[in-house]
């Protein structure tokens, strides 16, 4: 009876593999978000980076894609740049290959058009990969919401420009799938490319040591064979010298001990009229609260006790929402090793979004709830926060604050 009632659309979607309904959701994720550029372009006033009525290509090439695209066509440079005062400024040994040289060899020289491509497949496989990693967890139905929320939130205008984020969220949520399935042996190719498209690696090496603590205390009631301890600890062991081997790389190639680390940290003189000569662990967000008190007219003291709320909130999310719970403990761990990499590695400002983006696992919590009304109400909302996102970060793109 309730069969009959379906209208033929609704009949055919559910008929249809799990596959294509995906892709769908993915195409017209992609058309809507092509819309939004659309109208960041045809509102970009006089004084944007991009100037009056850039074209999309315009936006696939924009910011941080013109490093990726130097790293293409230039490669890394032998001898670090510096400034009046002898500090190393912004280069691209903030960047790492695989993207920038996987696009340029998909675009057969033409490297917006290969990134373009590059970002638009992987996010359609981040997809399928996502679907994949919740469904055991949260159902297929719930599953297939989460990717929804992945395709249209507020980030996924990376989908379609030349940023290595969507290329690193696929290799994350393949190897998340592969580490929870117990499938350690694939692995040991794909974490080195992980560590080689993105900074971020090293927090996948937390996770594998948390999960596999997590595997010997549940080892009663689940095996624990000598082989995966083993492939833990080699994994844990290769991702950590993967992890590190860039700022090796970087030192030898310039004779620079500290050369990527100075790399790095000369983007916070963007933000910093101070910041620290030497990178200190946590130092970031400590400085970063202080300097977002301050531009909001707020003492110092009240940074740090809105940063203390966030990471305590956090916490608590990761160890007590219910929501959250649903998702497995692998999900959770990795979330919680992240959130701990980015609090010690980074300074908060503008980026800080996009840098969440790895956190992707997180969008099944939002699934969960069955109601109709949420679900729609949650993909809405994700809309109107990616339109503002291109409209802030593309469409006028003209103070500090606008930088993706």
């Amino acid at each position: 009876m309730a069969q009959r009632l379906l209208t033929p659309a609704l009949r055919t979607w559910i008929r249809m593999p799990v596959a294509g309904r995906i892709a769908i959701i993915y195409l017209l994720a992609r058309l809507t978000t092509t819309g939004f550029f659309a109208i960041a372009a045809a509102s970009s006033p006089p004084g944007s980076r991009f100037g009056m009525q850039p074209t999309l290509g315009d936006y696939v090439l924009g910011w941080d894609a013109q490093w990726y695209w130097t790293v293409a066509v230039f490669g890394y440079p032998s001898t670090l740049p510096l400034n009046d005062a002898g500090q190393v400024t912004e280069n691209a040994w903030a960047f790492m290959p695989v993207y920038a040289y996987l696009s340029q060899f998909v675009g057969l020289g033409d490297w917006g058009a290969g990134a373009l491509v590059v970002s638009l497949v992987a996010g359609f496989l981040a997809c399928l990969a996502l679907h994949r990693l919740l469904r055991r967890r949260i159902g297929s139905t719930a599953a297939l919401w989460a990717v929804a929320f992945f395709a249209c939130g507020p980030l996924a205008a990376l989908f379609q420009v030349g940023y290595a984020e969507s290329l690193f969220v696929l290799l994350l949520l393949i190897a998340l799938d592969l580490a929870s399935r117990h499938r350690y042996g694939w692995l040991y190719l794909l974490i080195p490319v992980m560590g080689f498209t993105r900074p971020g690696v090293l927090a996948f090496a937390l996770f594998l040591g948390l999960h596999g603590i997590a595997r010997w205390a549940a080892r009663e009631r689940e095996p624990l064979p000598a082989r995966d301890v083993v492939h833990i600890v080699a994994l844990g062991a290769l991702t950590t010298a993967v992890g590190f081997s860039w700022q090796v790389i970087a030192a030898a190639v310039t004779r620079d001990p500290g050369a990527y680390l100075k790399t790095e940290l000369s983007w916070r003189r963007n933000w910093l009229v101070d910041p620290s000569a030497d990178f200190v662990p946590f130092d970031g967000f400590v400085r970063g609260a202080e300097f977002w008190a301050a531009q909001w007219g707020m003492p110092a003291w009240a940074g740090w006790v809105i940063l203390a709320v966030l990471v305590i909130g956090a916490a608590y999310a990761l160890l007590r929402a219910r929501n959250v719970r649903s998702l497995g403990v692998d999900i959770r761990l990795w979330s919680a090793s992240y959130v701990l990499y980015l609090l010690a590695v980074f300074f908060p400002q503008s980026s800080t979004f996009r840098l969440l983006f790895p956190l992707t696992p997180l969008a099944g919590a939002l699934a969960v709830p069955r109601s109709r009304a949420y679900r729609w109400g949650v993909l809405l909302v994700c809309l109107l926060l990616q339109l503002l996102w291109i409209l802030a970060m593309y469409g006028s793109a003209q103070t500090f604050w606008q930088v993706p």
